[in-house]
Order: C-alpha cells, then sequence, then structure tokens
C-alpha cells in the first residue's frame, strides 16, 4: 500500500458538495395569455434553448401530411453532409416515381436528375415524385428509407412519430405529433445550417415548369424562412415555419387548420406572441470557465469547471434577472482527471422551476504529482478532513 492509500484509508470516505447561489429578486414580469389557435394542435418552441413556449395537443398523434417530407429532405441532407453523396449525383427517375400521385415536381420515367434538384424538389414543390426518387436513391427503396426515417426520430426524440412513406400520403399508422414536428425542424435548422437557406426560396423550376414555394409567410414576414406545408383531407392544412428575429429562433408548427390561408394565419399568432413576449439568452458559452475548484495529489492545485455546449434559457421578457443559478460541485477532488469528466452539476431555476440542469466538466487534463507531492498533500488532507469530521 503506498502512502496516498494509508493517508486515504485512514478516515471515512467522506463527499461533500460546495453550494453556490446567485439570485436577484425582482417584481413578476405578467404577459398575457398565449393566443388560442383554431387547430387540432400547435406548439411554439425556441429553437437554442428547445423551450416549449405554447402548446396544445403537444404530443396528440395526427397525420402530418406532406411536412413529413422534412425528414425526407433531413435524410438526404444528412447523407450530403456526411460525404456519402454529392450534390451533382445523377438519380435515376424509377416508373414507381413518375407515376406518384398529389403534388409533383414533374420527373420523367428513365430520365436522370441531380440530386439537389430533387431535394428542392422535395422542399420547394412539395414533389411527392421527387421523395420517391430521393428515397429510393438513398436507401435502396421506399421501404428501407421509412426504416431510416423512423429510426432518426427515434434518434431525435420524437415519440410520437411513427412514418410508412416518405411522402406523407395518407396511410395507416403514420403519424406524428406538433412537438415531434418541432424538434425535427429543429435538428434541420441546427444540424446542416449550409442546406436550410433551401426552405426560404420562394420558387423552384424544372422541367420549365415553375412553381411556387407553398408556406405563404416567406411572402408575409420578411422573418420567416422555412419550412413546410402539408394538407391531406384526414390532416387538415398544416404548417411548420421558423422566423428569426434580433438573434433569436422560433419555430411554429400547426396543424389540422381548415384553410391554406388559415394555416399560415394562425401560424403568424404564435410567432407574433412569442418574439414579442419572450427572450432568449446564452447564459454560458461551451468551455467556458464558470468555476475554479481545487484539486489534490495534481500537478496543478487547482482547475477550471463549465459546461460542454453552450447554454441558451428561454424566459418571459424582463426576467432574465430573476432566475437563479446554483453550482454544486465535489469538495475534495483528487488527481488525475481528464478532460469533460464531470465534477458538479449547475442549474438554472426561475421561482420554482428548473429551467435547466447540465453537469459542470472539467475543462482540462490534470496530471498527478510526484511522489512527494502526493505525500504531502496525503498528509494536508488527512488533517483537513480529521477537522471536518470532529465538526
Amino acid at each position: 500500500m503506498n502512502i496516498r492509500q494509508i493517508f486515504t484509508a485512514s478516515c471515512a470516505a467522506i463527499i461533500s458538495l460546495s453550494c453556490a447561489i446567485t439570485s436577484v429578486h425582482a417584481e413578476s414580469v405578467i404577459i398575457p395569455k398565449p393566443p388560442v389557435l383554431n387547430a387540432s394542435a400547435y406548439v411554439l418552441m425556441d429553437a437554442a434553448s428547445g423551450e416549449i413556449l405554447v402548446q396544445k395537443n403537444a404530443d396528440k398523434q395526427l397525420p402530418p401530411a406532406s411536412m413529413t417530407k422534412m425528414m425526407t429532405s433531413y435524410l438526404a441532407t444528412h447523407e450530403l453532409a456526411l460525404g456519402n453523396l454529392s450534390e451533382q449525383d445523377q438519380v435515376p427517375v424509377s416508373v414507381k416515381a413518375w407515376k406518384m400521385g398529389g403534388s409533383k415536381m414533374f420527373i420523367r420515367e428513365g430520365r436522370d436528375v441531380a440530386l439537389i434538384d430533387l431535394i428542392k424538389g422535395v422542399i420547394i414543390q412539395s414533389g411527392n415524385d421527387a421523395s420517391i426518387a430521393v428515397s429510393e436513391y438513398v436507401a435502396g427503396s421506399e421501404d428501407a428509407f421509412v426504416d431510416l426515417m423512423n429510426q432518426h426520430a427515434q434518434r431525435m426524440g420524437m415519440v410520437n412519430t411513427l412514418f410508412q412513406n416518405a411522402t406523407g400520403w395518407p396511410a395507416k399508422g403514420h403519424f406524428s405529433s406538433a412537438r415531434d414536428m418541432a424538434i425535427l425542424a429543429k435538428a434541420i435548422v441546427t444540424d446542416h445550417p449550409e442546406y436550410y437557406a433551401l426552405y426560404k426560396e420562394k420558387y423552384f423550376e424544372f422541367n420549365k415548369i415553375r412553381q411556387p414555394n407553398r408556406n405563404k409567410l416567406l411572402w408575409r414576414d420578411p422573418s420567416v424562412d422555412g419550412l413546410k406545408t402539408g394538407h391531406t383531407d384526414e390532416a387538415g392544412y398544416c404548417l411548420t415555419a421558423s422566423a428569426e428575429r434580433n438573434n433569436m429562433r422560433l419555430i411554429a408548427v400547426v396543424m389540422g387548420t381548415n384553410s391554406e390561408n388559415a394555416r399560415a394565419t394562425e401560424t403568424q399568432k404564435l410567432l407574433t406572441y412569442g418574439f414579442r413576449y419572450f427572450e432568449t439568452h446564452r447564459l454560458y458559452q461551451a468551455g467556458d470557465s464558470i468555476k475554479t475548484l481545487p484539486v489534490w495529489y495534481g500537478e496543478e492545485t487547482a482547475f477550471d469547471v463549465g459546461i460542454a455546449e453552450d447554454l441558451y434559457i428561454t424566459v418571459a421578457r424582463g426576467a432574465k434577472e430573476q432566475l437563479e443559478v446554483e453550482t454544486l460541485t465535489n469538495e475534495f477532488i483528487e488527481a488525475p482527471l481528464s478532460t469533460g469528466e464531470s465534477q458538479g452539476s449547475l442549474t438554472i431555476r426561475l421561482g420554482d422551476k428548473v429551467l435547466a440542469e447540465r453537469p459542470l466538466v472539467a475543462l482540462s487534463n490534470v496530471t498527478e504529482a510526484g511522489f512527494f507531492s502526493r505525500f504531502w498533500d496525503g498528509i494536508k488532507l488527512f488533517f483537513i478532513k480529521l477537522v471536518g469530521g470532529e465538526g
């Protein structure tokens, strides 16, 4: 048994937490109730924090219609981002794709079409034919592609979604929810920003046929820059839209309205309410030091902890000053330490509500010191724990 083990074995293991709480008390912020929409279900989400600001029947399983194509386009751009496919790949058009009914890009059987054009046909023209062609090229068949769609939905946490096809064509057991569509939209915005710009294009021409984007908000609101409409008799008129104002991005999903105009109008109500009464703040940046902690038996005597990813919080306007920040950290920390190793937690509260919890991780490695440094640290730590235990 070495010297360090002798000293640490001489006293009982003590787990202690140091707690730092910062809070500023202010008068309660008052905002009006959210608008009540004429729709089966809806959600308003902040894209950075993931906070749900408004919801009704957010988890109700409903047919998503052509909003399904958001997953189709996501998978295609995901393969492009991975380098598995190229934008100029020539995709053969099958008889199945050519014959597909509903909204069309008007591709022709037996012709080859550039993959990037098919993706535009999916996003801008809502082409069912383009969706089938993309699915067959990416996965070999639409059935195999649907399996990929459902695997990615599970990975994203879309727990109320099950896809049966790549188009949103009515099918038994094909459903999603307003919350899940918002989750998917957030992934499109954040995972592949280089392709998100396609969603704001108002027109796309292919085969000498120019068609407009069905998202009317692209013309009505300059802050709106995507995403996708949907409509079937069963689903009603649906829309997933995203807008950015003053570095704040919101995602609105409205399902089951009664007209093309209504889905745009009702969605606009959510976006207007969200931007008017809420604000998003980046409280901490990934890699920034939040606290400096002492460390024993190390080449260094202290190290910094922070969070692994940027932390965004969405609150009512004026409520930032009421946030409470609490850090809990282990008191007796011993080297060696590795970057990313959890050494505590960070909690953000607003009143009684917990807004966020994140692990506090080491921002650097701490190597173990030499024998004599460890020996003296062992003596000091032994008496510190002894005194602490008697107290």
